[in-house]
Protein backbone atom coordinates (compact mmCIF):
# COMPACT_ATOMS: atom_id res chain seq x y z
CA UNK A 1 0.00 0.00 0.00
CA UNK A 2 1.43 3.50 -1.26
CA UNK A 3 0.44 6.51 0.28
CA UNK A 4 1.25 9.35 -2.33
CA UNK A 5 2.33 12.98 -0.84
CA UNK A 6 2.94 16.25 -3.00
CA UNK A 7 4.21 19.43 -1.61
CA UNK A 8 2.73 22.17 -2.25
CA UNK A 9 5.08 24.59 -1.16
CA UNK A 10 8.28 25.20 -0.72
CA UNK A 11 9.94 24.40 2.78
CA UNK A 12 6.69 21.88 3.50
CA UNK A 13 7.74 18.32 5.58
CA UNK A 14 6.97 14.83 4.40
CA UNK A 15 5.47 13.45 7.76
CA UNK A 16 7.07 10.71 9.44
CA UNK A 17 6.96 8.53 12.39
CA UNK A 18 8.23 9.19 15.49
CA UNK A 19 8.92 6.08 16.18
CA UNK A 20 8.88 2.60 14.66
CA UNK A 21 5.84 2.11 16.84
CA UNK A 22 3.95 5.31 16.12
CA UNK A 23 0.76 5.09 14.75
CA UNK A 24 0.60 8.41 13.44
CA UNK A 25 2.43 10.11 11.01
CA UNK A 26 3.52 14.30 11.97
CA UNK A 27 1.88 17.05 10.33
CA UNK A 28 4.68 19.94 10.30
CA UNK A 29 3.47 23.86 10.21
CA UNK A 30 4.55 24.92 6.76
CA UNK A 31 4.54 28.58 7.67
CA UNK A 32 6.25 31.62 6.73
CA UNK A 33 6.10 33.45 10.33
CA UNK A 34 5.22 32.39 13.81
CA UNK A 35 1.60 32.38 14.31
CA UNK A 36 0.13 33.15 18.06
CA UNK A 37 -2.77 31.53 18.83
CA UNK A 38 -4.47 33.59 22.04
CA UNK A 39 -6.20 31.89 24.34
CA UNK A 40 -9.98 30.59 23.35
CA UNK A 41 -8.86 31.62 19.79
CA UNK A 42 -8.34 29.14 16.87
CA UNK A 43 -6.08 29.22 13.56
CA UNK A 44 -5.71 27.23 10.56
CA UNK A 45 -1.81 25.89 10.20
CA UNK A 46 -1.28 24.78 6.77
CA UNK A 47 0.90 21.79 6.66
CA UNK A 48 1.87 22.31 2.39
CA UNK A 49 1.02 18.90 1.84
CA UNK A 50 -1.77 17.30 -0.14
CA UNK A 51 -2.33 13.42 -0.18
CA UNK A 52 -3.98 10.70 -2.41
CA UNK A 53 -5.09 7.61 -0.34
CA UNK A 54 -4.40 4.41 -1.42
CA UNK A 55 -8.47 3.66 -2.14
CA UNK A 56 -11.46 4.47 -0.93
CA UNK A 57 -11.76 2.15 1.97
CA UNK A 58 -9.50 4.13 3.96
CA UNK A 59 -9.18 7.94 5.36
CA UNK A 60 -6.81 10.03 6.69
CA UNK A 61 -7.72 11.21 10.75
CA UNK A 62 -5.73 14.27 11.81
CA UNK A 63 -5.37 14.03 16.07
CA UNK A 64 -4.09 16.08 18.62
CA UNK A 65 -0.32 15.83 19.28
CA UNK A 66 -0.37 14.51 23.37
CA UNK A 67 2.46 16.89 23.91
CA UNK A 68 0.82 20.03 22.56
CA UNK A 69 -2.66 18.77 24.19
CA UNK A 70 -1.79 18.10 27.69
CA UNK A 71 0.90 20.46 28.24
CA UNK A 72 -0.46 23.49 26.42
CA UNK A 73 -4.11 22.97 25.63
CA UNK A 74 -3.13 23.18 21.81
CA UNK A 75 -5.57 20.80 19.90
CA UNK A 76 -7.81 20.80 16.40
CA UNK A 77 -10.82 22.44 16.49
CA UNK A 78 -12.21 19.75 15.39
CA UNK A 79 -10.99 16.88 17.81
CA UNK A 80 -10.42 14.68 14.78
CA UNK A 81 -9.97 15.92 11.35
CA UNK A 82 -11.44 13.69 8.77
CA UNK A 83 -9.29 13.61 5.65
CA UNK A 84 -11.36 12.01 2.39
CA UNK A 85 -10.28 9.34 0.14
CA UNK A 86 -11.25 11.83 -3.02
CA UNK A 87 -9.76 15.31 -1.51
CA UNK A 88 -6.44 16.63 -3.04
CA UNK A 89 -6.51 19.96 -1.64
CA UNK A 90 -3.94 21.12 1.17
CA UNK A 91 -4.13 19.41 4.62
CA UNK A 92 -4.65 22.20 6.63
CA UNK A 93 -4.79 21.47 10.61
CA UNK A 94 -7.14 23.97 12.86
CA UNK A 95 -6.00 24.26 16.24
CA UNK A 96 -7.65 25.56 19.25
CA UNK A 97 -5.92 26.99 22.35
CA UNK A 98 -7.77 25.58 25.45
CA UNK A 99 -5.18 26.85 27.63
CA UNK A 100 -4.93 30.72 29.29
CA UNK A 101 -2.15 31.93 27.63
CA UNK A 102 -0.94 32.72 24.38
CA UNK A 103 0.68 29.98 22.31
CA UNK A 104 3.10 30.22 19.50
CA UNK A 105 3.24 28.11 16.00
CA UNK A 106 6.73 28.35 14.90
CA UNK A 107 7.40 27.10 11.05
CA UNK A 108 8.34 23.26 10.73
CA UNK A 109 6.87 22.71 14.42
CA UNK A 110 4.87 19.25 14.53
CA UNK A 111 1.07 20.16 15.13
CA UNK A 112 -0.54 16.96 14.87
CA UNK A 113 -0.61 13.55 13.70
CA UNK A 114 -2.00 11.92 10.94
CA UNK A 115 -3.18 8.01 11.57
CA UNK A 116 -4.54 6.17 7.83
CA UNK A 117 -7.21 3.51 9.07
CA UNK A 118 -9.48 1.73 7.02
CA UNK A 119 -13.09 3.08 6.55
CA UNK A 120 -16.36 1.11 6.17
CA UNK A 121 -19.59 1.13 3.75
CA UNK A 122 -21.76 -0.58 4.91
CA UNK A 123 -25.25 -0.74 3.19
CA UNK A 124 -28.06 1.58 4.84
CA UNK A 125 -30.70 -0.01 5.90
CA UNK A 126 -33.88 2.04 7.48
CA UNK A 127 -35.69 -0.11 10.48
CA UNK A 128 -38.31 0.48 13.15
CA UNK A 129 -36.61 -1.53 15.67
CA UNK A 130 -33.24 -2.73 16.18
CA UNK A 131 -31.92 -5.79 18.29
CA UNK A 132 -32.07 -5.84 22.20
CA UNK A 133 -29.05 -5.73 24.18
CA UNK A 134 -27.62 -6.04 27.90
CA UNK A 135 -26.81 -2.19 27.73
CA UNK A 136 -29.92 -1.16 25.59
CA UNK A 137 -30.23 2.50 25.55
CA UNK A 138 -27.91 3.36 28.44
CA UNK A 139 -25.60 6.13 27.71
CA UNK A 140 -23.16 8.62 29.15
CA UNK A 141 -22.20 6.82 32.04
CA UNK A 142 -24.35 4.49 31.90
CA UNK A 143 -22.25 1.67 33.13
CA UNK A 144 -20.60 3.82 35.88
CA UNK A 145 -16.51 5.05 36.35
CA UNK A 146 -15.56 2.83 39.35
CA UNK A 147 -15.31 -1.25 39.66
Amino acid sequence: MTLKIKKLREGAQIPQNATGGSAGYDLHACIDAPVTIAAGQTCKIGTGLAIALPNAECAAFVYARSGLGIKHGIVPANCVGVIDADYRGEIIVGLTNYSSQAFTVNPNDRIAQMVIAPVLHPKLEECTALDDTERGEGGFGSTGIGD
